[in-house]
């Protein structure tokens, strides 16, 4: 791969943007100055280095770094070009947001000999991505138990639904409330009680398939969504995680706290909205209330 030129190595000099050349075994053939401005690293420093060496020399903590291996590893071997936004160390041991574009070099006969990259410091739009990105995993995420929220929930539900009516792939729904949920938090604390609730989340998942979602609704209601169910087997799954619920406790001091869940289920219907759907499991939630609680009820045939 040729990177010589004195007309081309000025033009690609006078670029803002940092761009590199790496060979078949990503050794670094051609470092720019707009590259030197970004990460502080001299083209005498990385020139003739190999490209894994000379970021693991940047940056010692090794973050980011494999992603950026990695995009320039795959561009080597399938030829196609990649985009990224990320952070870099910057030789003086800061970060540095970067937009990165790496693309295949080819030889005429189509052979793939290297590699270029370009990044650029536009530190306002990867910063304002990074804000959007935080800002929608707000927006969807509950922040005490890491759960979807009552959004993520939402969005969910009418999205199952619109795939029940296209392909025909049914789904259940599982309301569940904690027991009496008060006397945790009145008793030990509103911490315990943050614990209690995560403790209840951890066991709810190991009762759920891989495949299957669960969601936080609010305070201790929380919202399962149990995917390609046949007939008779979302009782099964309630049953099951009501079970493990009541088996597993929570460690304060010489106490083991321990609490139940009452659950309604319901099977989604072809011409259900989120609405009636999360309208039936709920109310079957509360008959479950009111047959004594840690007790599950949900549609016949479900």
């Amino acid at each position: 791969m040729r990177t010589e030129g004195g007309f081309y190595r000025n033009v690609l000099d006078d670029l803002r943007h940092g761009v590199y050349f790496v060979d078949r075994d990503r050794k670094v053939l051609f470092w720019s100055k707009g590259a030197e401005r970004i990460t502080g690293v001299t083209a005498a420093e990385i020139v003739g280095a190999r490209w894994d060496d000379a970021l693991s020399s940047r940056d010692g903590q090794g973050a980011a770094v494999g992603e950026e291996l990695s995009l320039v590893a795959a561009t080597l071997a399938d030829g196609l070009s990649r985009r990224m936004d990320t952070y870099i160390r910057h030789k003086e041991g800061h970060r540095v947001p970067v937009s990165v574009r790496v693309s295949a070099v080819t030889e005429p006969d189509g052979a793939i000999s290297g590699a270029v990259e370009v990044f650029s410091n536009d530190a306002s739009k990867v910063e304002a991505m990074r804000r959007i990105r935080d800002l929608e995993g707000m927006a969807l995420l509950d922040s005490l138990t890491g759960l979807g929220n009552r959004r993520h929930i939402e969005k969910t539900v009418r999205a199952r639904l619109e795939e029940m009516r296209r392909y025909g792939w049914v789904f259940g729904l599982l309301f569940v409330d904690i027991d009496h949920f008060k006397r945790v938090n009145d008793r030990y604390g509103h911490g315990t009680g943050d614990e209690a609730l995560k403790m209840v989340v951890r066991t709810l998942t190991k009762g759920l398939r891989p495949f299957d979602l669960l969601g936080r609704w609010g305070g201790e209601e929380f919202v399962a969504i149990v995917l390609n169910v046949p007939e008779g087997a979302l009782g099964s799954v309630a049953e099951r995680c009501c079970r493990l619920v009541e088996q597993a406790g929570l460690p304060v001091g010489e106490d083991l706290v321990q609490v139940t869940v009452s659950i309604g289920g319901a099977l989604a219907r072809l011409d259900d909205r989120l609405e009636t759907l999360m309208g039936r499991a709920d109310e079957l939630m509360y008959r479950s209330k009111e047959a004594g609680r840690n007790c599950v009820i949900v549609e016949s045939g479900a």
